[in-house]
């Protein structure tokens, strides 16, 4: 008889750590585990199907007192498998960091030392509430605003053509929804395939067999022939999520499938055709990618016939309110029980709220809150629990959103000032600037040359602001 627990991945590199959860938890799940960010995501890679759950301390090697490695695994680990619910566990002084791990699109936190009762339930609550509430009258993209509004005239000009789409956009913000919803179910080809290869989610090795299939004994484990994704999706629609993440020495075959659909499986030399329409996604930008040799030019204006950006939710204004009555409907129905409401002077806040992490960070908002307030009124110091609300003072005063905009920024400074007795204009600007290097580090991976490419300086200089601030 099958196994049928759910999987599990722990990730925390204290080894008592995981032989105590992995024992306390083994009861009810199927536990995986590793104790670094590279481990985790070989291990993703191998197994047969992605774990629906993980637990991931914030402090990981090589920094294990910094969460860098942390939100970088949260990022990874939703990159590969969207569906994944992930919690953090966290130290009780990073509570903060903690709530930003929520914006990453962790769906909730958990503070060391962990209770595995607690543990259990909060794993099993995450369960329950299965993704896919997205449908409205057959409009998977959930809002009026004007940006939403063009997004659709754009997408239903493009959709029943033939050509490449690049659909680009942040973390979150539902690309993978604009590509079946919009560019394969509402065209001619929706009887047809549609196949979805997260391009970060594979060993680069094997993604070339994966996406073109392989002759038996072209390489150590090959007992068979089996077609790939190409050949799978052909008549159909195949899309290529985190496009930006292809090797470079694949990236000519894929120019050739796009210009006249002929490719090879490894270790065959006969010339196949495949007609799926490709679809392509990132929250990279390819234009800077191109510029710096680590994605190919000719691929990068083949697969750009036509694009589209998905907005961010910051922009959309009230479609955060049709989100909400959206969501909090849909979980209340799986979990069987009456919707929370929002106070006057939450739903204010809640409006006011830039969702960093976009939709799905307020999607798993509401699924906490259906989880702790079911038919209860939420207040306003009970939704800013839930909120990243230390994410938002950067954009509310030098960045973000306000970008470089003098009167905006002026108007930041100015009720900043007015909210405290004195200011030390050095330090503030130090801290500033060291928080915009952190994050972009932060964002970066530990990758300085993309850090410094970030922040509109050269790798030297972005080193010198560092040592200078080391010696301060």
């Amino acid at each position: 008889m099958p196994d049928t627990k759910p999987l599990l991945l722990i990730v925390d590199d204290d080894p008592l750590i995981l032989d105590a959860l992995g024992f306390a938890l083994s009861g009810n799940f199927e536990i995986v585990t590793a104790q670094t960010r590279h481990q985790a995501i070989a291990l993703l890679r191998q197994l047969r199907r992605p774990p629906e759950l993980a637990l991931v301390d914030l402090g990981l090697p090589p920094l294990p007192h910094r969460p860098d490695e942390g939100f970088a695994l949260i990022s990874d680990l939703l990159t590969a498998a969207p569906a994944m619910k992930i919690i953090v566990l966290s130290g009780q002084s990073d509570l903060e960091n903690a709530r930003h791990a929520r914006t990453l699109g962790a769906v909730d936190f958990v503070g060391k030392p962990c209770d595995p009762g607690e543990l259990t339930r909060l794993l099993q609550e995450a369960r329950q509430f299965v993704d896919g509430g997205n449908t409205r009258a057959g409009d998977d993209l959930i809002g009026d605003s004007l940006p939403m509004q063009r997004l659709r005239l754009q997408l239903g000009q493009y959709a029943n053509l033939n050509f490449p789409v690049l659909i680009e956009g942040e973390s979150g913000s539902g690309k993978d929804i604009v590509a079946h919803a919009y560019l394969h179910r509402q065209t001619s080809r929706r009887d047809k395939p549609f196949l979805a290869l997260n391009c970060a989610a594979i060993t680069p090795t094997l993604l070339e067999p994966t996406l073109f299939g392989y002759a038996k004994g072209a390489f150590t484990g090959a007992a068979s022939s089996k077609s790939g994704y190409f050949e799978d999706a052909d008549g159909g629609t195949l899309f290529l999520d985190e496009i930006g993440e292809l090797p470079l020495d694949l990236q000519p075959k894929l120019l050739r499938v796009l210009e006249n659909g002929e490719y090879q499986r490894v270790g065959e030399t006969q010339t196949r055709i495949s007609t799926a329409r490709i679809i392509a996604a990132t929250n990279r930008d390819l234009r800077q990618e191109t510029r710096t040799g680590r994605f190919r030019a000719d691929l990068f204006h083949r697969l750009t016939v036509f694009t589209v950006n998905v907005p961010p939710l910051r922009e959309r204004g009230a479609d955060r309110q049709l989100l909400l009555e959206h969501f909090r409907q849909h979980y209340a129905r799986q979990a069987g029980s009456p919707p929370f409401s929002l106070t006057k002077e939450a739903a204010t806040i809640w409006l006011d709220y830039a969702f960093p992490g976009n939709v799905r960070e307020l999607r798993n908002i509401v699924i906490r809150l259906t989880a702790r307030y079911a038919g209860q009124a939420v207040s306003a110091e009970q939704l800013q629990a839930e909120l990243d609300v230390a994410d938002q003072q950067p954009s509310d005063a030098l960045g973000g959103p306000l970008g470089n905009d003098l009167e905006l920024a002026r108007h930041a400074a100015r009720r900043h000032l007015s909210s405290v007795t004195s200011l030390n204009l050095d330090a503030t600007l130090e801290t500033w600037e060291q928080a915009y290097i952190e994050a972009a580090i932060e964002l970066s991976n530990g990758n300085m040359s993309q850090a410094a490419r970030r922040l509109g300086i050269n790798r030297t200089t972005l080193y010198h602001r560092m040592e200078s601030r080391n010696r301060r």
